[in-house]
C-alpha cells in the first residue's frame, strides 16, 4: 500500500496569493482523500496533479471557517464534473456536529443540486475540548427541518472509556478521530496501518539447508 500526502493550503485565517488556507490530501491506491477544505482548495486542486473527481472521503478538523468554507463549492464543482450515477458510492464526509446543517443550510439556499451522493457523518464533542464559554451544542438543529432527501450519514459519539471515535475501517487501514482542544472543539485523524503478514519463501529455505 503506498500513501502520498499533497499539502493544497497550510494558511491560516484566510487565503493570499501564494498560500491557500486549510488543506491536505492522502491519495491512497487511487482514491484521494481531503482533510480540510479551507477556501480556495478547488482552485489549488486545479493548479496541483491531482484530480477532485477521485476524492472519496473528506475529514474537517473543526469549525473555523478557514477550515470548511470552501466545502460547498468544491461539491459543486465536482457534481459539475459529474454524470448521474445512481450506483456511485457516496462521497463520506467527517465533521465536527453541525457540519450537517451547514451544509444542507448551504445547499440548500444556493438551489444547489448534487448529481452524487454524499453522507455527512458527525463527531459529538465532549465539553471539554475547548473554553466553556465557547461551547455551543448543536445537537437540536434542523430538529424535524431536514427533509427525508436530506444527506445521510451517522451521529458519532465517544464510547464510555475510549479516548477515540471509530469512523472506517477496511482490510489495510482503520480510522480513528481523536479530541483536541481548541477554541472550538477540534478533531485529530489517525490512520493505522494493520498488521500485514510476512512472506516466507518455503523452497528457498529448504534449498538453503
Amino acid at each position: 500500500m503506498s500513501l502520498e500526502i499533497t499539502f493544497l493550503g497550510t494558511g491560516s485565517a484566510y487565503p493570499s496569493p501564494a498560500r491557500g488556507a486549510s488543506a491536505l490530501v492522502l491519495r491512497r491506491e487511487g482514491q484521494c482523500w481531503l482533510f480540510d477544505c479551507g477556501e480556495g482548495t478547488q482552485t489549488q486542486l486545479m493548479r496541483s496533479h491531482l484530480r477532485a473527481a477521485r476524492i472519496t472521503k473528506i475529514f474537517i478538523t473543526h469549525l473555523h471557517g478557514d477550515h470548511f468554507f470552501g466545502l460547498p463549492g468544491l461539491l459543486c464543482t465536482l457534481s459539475l464534473q459529474s454524470n448521474p450515477d445512481p450506483n456511485k458510492a457516496p462521497v463520506d464526509i467527517y465533521g465536527p456536529l453541525g457540519l450537517r446543517s451547514f451544509l444542507w443550510r448551504s445547499l440548500e439556499l444556493s438551489h444547489s443540486q448534487l448529481l452524487f451522493p454524499y453522507a455527512v457523518h458527525e463527531l459529538v464533542p465532549t465539553q471539554d475540548q475547548c473554553p466553556a464559554e465557547e461551547f455551543k451544542d448543536f445537537s437540536g438543529w434542523d430538529r424535524g427541518e431536514v427533509p427525508p432527501q436530506g444527506p445521510p450519514g451517522r451521529v458519532v459519539h465517544l464510547d464510555p472509556g475510549e479516548d477515540s471515535y471509530l469512523l472506517a475501517e477496511d482490510e489495510q487501514l482503520v480510522v480513528r478521530a481523536f479530541r483536541l482542544f481548541h477554541r472550538v472543539p477540534s478533531f485529530g485523524f489517525v490512520l493505522e496501518e494493520k498488521p500485514r503478514p510476512g512472506k516466507l519463501n518455503v523452497q528457498r529455505l529448504k534449498d538453503l539447508g
